[in-house]
């Protein structure tokens, strides 16, 4: 079956747009290398130039955003509302800033996803990730009590991780009580950029289904263009052929892309 995310995810309740506007390129993450400086120069200065992407993604069909707790960005989507352009709100908990290359896990820690839980909740935020560099440094008993409070507000929860295979292996071996969460957001491209596998062909996908398979949680794609290496119709075309991803998050730098990559997004059979 080819999924075409033009539509929401009816859980508990709770309609989640199955397309996510990503924001990585608006705060300007250092894993875009030399384009990082771009952005952060052109977006993450001007949070105007936030606001025109939010609504241009908007007036093309994209209903929902991925937000961190970042002071431009979140200025940007107070001018986009203002302009009438509104989206489901999910939210990602504990972000700050790490190195890519050489992350400081136990460090990441030290955030206060508190702040961040009571910031989005009054946004009205319907889910709640908790971000990969808490994630991936496996601390349970530290990941659950932020779920158990996001739980206790009534919000759906999930988290982020930079290692599928590993973080899912994890999750199934180890003591650890995956009851407390929903979603799982994993980087996934036919490139196997920024994923724990030297490669993603058949075998490794086959490998993957059934990790999730046997997780049974809703998953989450992010990074699906392969941080702008891999071209838009391709990584599509790619990821509407696997079966198990239920929302994708896109991030894009210019309105130019918006229009492009969400229209072939939306119109491919």
């Amino acid at each position: 079956m080819i999924k075409i995310f033009n539509d929401s995810l009816e859980f508990k309740d709770k309609l989640i747009p199955e397309t996510i506007l990503g924001t990585a390129p608006l705060t300007g993450e250092t894993y875009f290398g030399h384009r990082a400086r771009l952005y952060q120069l052109d977006l993450h200065r001007n949070p105007e130039n936030i606001a025109k992407i939010i609504c241009s993604a908007y007036d093309e069909g994209v209903k929902g955003i991925n937000l961190v707790n970042d002071d431009a960005l979140l200025e940007g989507w107070k001018i986009a509302q203002e302009n009438g352009c509104n989206m489901e709100i999910i939210s990602t908990i504990g972000k700050r800033e790490v190195d890519y290359l050489a992350p400081n896990y136990e460090k990441s820690k030290n955030v206060d996803w508190i702040g961040d839980i009571e910031l989005f909740s009054s946004m009205g935020s319907e889910l709640m990730l908790i971000d990969e560099f808490i994630v991936d440094g496996y601390d349970w008993d530290y990941i659950e009590k932020i779920l158990k409070e996001i739980n206790n507000r009534n919000i759906l929860s999930g988290i982020i991780t930079s290692f599928p295979f590993e973080t899912i292996n994890k999750l199934l071996d180890e003591e650890v009580n995956t009851d407390l969460f929903d979603f799982l957001m994993i980087p996934i491209n036919k490139l196997a950029y920024m994923m724990d596998t030297p490669s993603f062909l058949e075998k490794e996908r086959n490998e993957l289904n059934i990790l999730l398979q046997k997780l049974d949680k809703k998953i989450i794609a992010s990074k699906v263009l392969a941080a702008g290496i891999q071209m838009p119709e391709e990584a599509f075309n790619f990821l509407k052929t696997l079966n198990h991803i239920d929302l994708v998050t896109i991030g894009v730098a210019s309105e130019k892309e918006v229009k492009d990559d969400f229209n072939l997004l939306f119109n491919m059979l």
